[in-house]
């Protein structure tokens, strides 16, 4: 019987293959040695999506995260849709929103909104009732895309035209995780909805300073934003293109 060490046969390896045309080694990475370029989108497929990302913190940049992965599958030709709660718009900054006029311009991804103008609970005049309402209203909107997508075959191409109904390779419950922090969305129900989701569907839930311990154990991926300068704390207020 002959011993075998993996760390002296990887060595072996190692070595061999250091001694290769650095065009032979490349041609066995997932790139080939080919620098990336832009290349037209069509329908495609993931082959490992699946899993559950969480993003909370008190920093800046949960939702760019999350846009900044759904503007990249999308980029692949897989069906990506965004559901946002709470962001209905505010005195404090325009009538427009930058990702919304991308995600228009882009195939493949489409976008919702469940939230009510102003702030929650930050004494802006706006109705505390029609903020619950709105946040309840979209995690029923919820419930029911990712209900509607127990039969739809997610491993597979879907339209990039196609309405969200039909199937998405990736949702993102934008906010969600704030408006279960508020009382707003049930956290036993957010809980609920991410052990039902479909196998094949990357769900990615942001929002909220407060830890969700609820989600660890359902998470795949917890990413904590943490704060350690804002402009906001020097009296700056929101900016077209980096905030909105």
């Amino acid at each position: 019987m002959t011993d075998t060490n993996p760390a002296v046969d990887d060595e072996e390896r190692t070595a061999d293959r250091s001694e290769e045309p650095a065009e032979t080694s490349r041609a066995r990475t997932p790139g080939k040695g080919v620098t990336p370029a832009a290349r037209d989108i069509d329908a495609s497929a993931p082959e490992e999506f699946g899993l559950v990302q969480t993003w909370w913190g008190d920093g800046k940049g949960k939702t760019t995260a999350a846009l900044g992965m759904a503007f990249r599958a999308a980029g692949h030709g897989y069906r990506v849709h965004l559901l946002q709660f709470m962001k209905g718009g505010a005195d404090s900054v325009e009538d427009v929103r930058g990702e919304y006029n991308a995600i228009a311009a882009i195939p493949g991804i489409t976008y919702e909104n469940s939230g009510h103008y102003g702030w929650h609970a930050m004494a802006d005049g706006t109705d505390e009732d029609d903020h619950a309402a709105r946040a309840a209203a979209g995690f029923e909107r919820a419930r029911e895309l990712v209900d509607g997508w127990a039969d739809a075959d997610l491993t597979a191409p879907l339209a990039l035209d196609g309405d969200a109904e039909a199937g998405a390779h990736m949702l993102v419950l934008d906010e969600v995780v704030y408006a279960a922090n508020r009382g707003l969305v049930d956290a036993d129900d957010l809980l609920e909805l991410v052990e039902s989701k479909p196998d094949a569907l990357e769900l990615v839930l942001t929002g909220g300073h407060e830890e969700p311990e609820y989600l660890a154990d359902a998470s795949d991926l917890i990413t904590n934003v943490r704060k350690v300068k804002h402009p906001f704390d020097e009296g700056h207020r929101a900016r077209k293109g980096t905030e909105y």
